[in-house]
């Protein structure tokens, strides 16, 4: 090239030059696939999980996307929602149609434990990324773990071993338990139970009412009459609430009794009310109501719910932007790229406060034991909890599982 038939002077033509390359460069590095990112929320819609997770979740996703931009490197952001009516073979042939067909290229929410493995199942196969908020078993980043899936915002161990440590360091050193009678409840017990020892409290006993009990009355009577000081409940819904319930109308805070859920979402104290739940303990990911951050994420989310937000939503959005700007920083919306780039990146925001993807693809991140304020307690709508301490998330989450195959390299 001539510089000077063009009327450039020779000397900035040739600086421009290796301008110019490294655009074309650039520009060539930025890959998105089928020229759109897009984004599947597998929620349940109707069912019994669908007021922690569903409308909300798509909710949002769908503010994550928009105060992205709508689109990334240049490429549009896309949302699709289904409803796998919380069963695992309904959920897998989404996840299959939505992979192979639609093109998605991340999946997230994803509600019950059976469900959310049938979806990594698929994803594995058709390596493509997966994000569960709502399914707690360690089992994903355990010996299931997978460099394709990642789990955000909370696993079984962390609720039960971060409860039961911060209860007994402040002084609930005698615990009797009522646990959900299949594998999730026992879990719960089980690890609550190895922490509640270790720091030198007791496990007076426990009753194992069958999922779905419509009468828990002899159950919380039998945890009433242990006297433990506190009464366990490893159980997840619709036992959960309704023991706390029944446990409210025997008495049992009255008493002097605690009652510490191992899972509860403030969706479900809202449900119950503040005269029932009064007093109970849980451990918590997140609280709209913690700081300026927290509000001001979830008063937006209120104007376009009339709710606030559970953990798992706030999770939702808090997930979808770290994987957004993952894409932003690598150049390519490819699934191990950005997943290497989300591990690398610390999570920091209005959901997670020292937060880190794990080699394990665990979010690790610190937790909060509350408990639910009295009605008089409580100054205005959604007022519920008072943080009583903060859990660091590697003493809740613990070390890495070492059967998980990522592990082993």
């Amino acid at each position: 090239m001539n510089p000077a038939r063009f009327g450039l002077p020779v000397a900035a033509a040739f600086l421009a030059m290796p301008l110019a390359a490294a655009l074309l460069s650039g520009a060539a590095m930025a890959q998105v696939s089928d020229d759109i990112v897009k984004i599947g929320v597998l929620t349940d819609m109707n069912g019994p999980a669908s007021a922690p997770t569903g409308q909300g979740s798509v909710t949002a996703a769908q503010m994550a996307i928009d105060d992205f931009g709508g689109s990334v490197l240049g490429k549009p952001i896309s949302i699709v929602i289904g409803d796998h009516q919380l069963k695992a073979d309904i959920g897998g042939g989404i996840a299959r149609r939505w992979y192979d067909v639609d093109q998605v290229d991340l999946i997230v929410d994803v509600p019950v434990s059976a469900v959310g493995l049938a979806v990594q199942n698929v994803a594995n196969e058709k390596k493509k990324l997966f994000i569960t908020h709502s399914t707690g078993t360690a089992d994903f980043h355990g010996k299931f773990c997978s460099p394709y899936a990642m789990q955000w915002v909370f696993d079984t161990r962390a609720l039960a071993v971060g409860t039961a440590d911060a209860v007994v360091k402040r002084g609930g050193d005698s615990w009797f338990f009522i646990t959900d009678d299949y594998a999730f409840g026992h879990s719960l017990e089980r690890d609550a139970s190895s922490v509640i020892t270790a720091n030198g409290g007791k496990v007076l006993g426990s009753v194992k009412p069958p999922l779905a009990t419509p009468d828990l009355s002899s159950f919380v009577l039998q945890a009433q009459a242990s006297k433990a000081k506190i009464i366990g409940i490893a159980a997840g819904p619709p036992n959960n609430m309704n023991e706390i319930k029944t446990g409210s109308e025997f008495g049992v805070f009255k008493g002097g009794q605690q009652m510490a859920a191992l899972l509860a979402l403030i969706t479900d104290i809202h449900g119950l009310g503040l005269q029932a739940a009064q007093g109970l303990l849980l451990t918590t990911s997140f609280y709209w109501d913690m700081d300026d951050k927290t509000r001001e994420w979830s008063k937006r989310y209120f104007a376009k719910m009339n709710k606030m937000p559970t953990m798992w939503q706030a999770g939702v959005y808090s997930s979808v932007i770290h994987y957004l700007n993952a894409i932003k920083a690598t150049g390519t919306d490819d699934p191990l790229k950005v997943a290497a780039k989300m591990r690398e990146t610390p999570v920091e925001d209005f959901f997670a406060r020292n937060g880190k993807l794990r080699e394990d693809n665990l979010m690790v991140h610190d937790l909060w034991l509350v408990q639910v304020k009295t009605p008089e307690e409580s100054k205005y709508p959604w007022d519920y909890y008072k943080i009583l301490t903060t859990i660091s998330g590697d003493k809740a989450f613990g070390p890495p599982d070492p059967a998980c195959p990522m592990l082993k390299k």
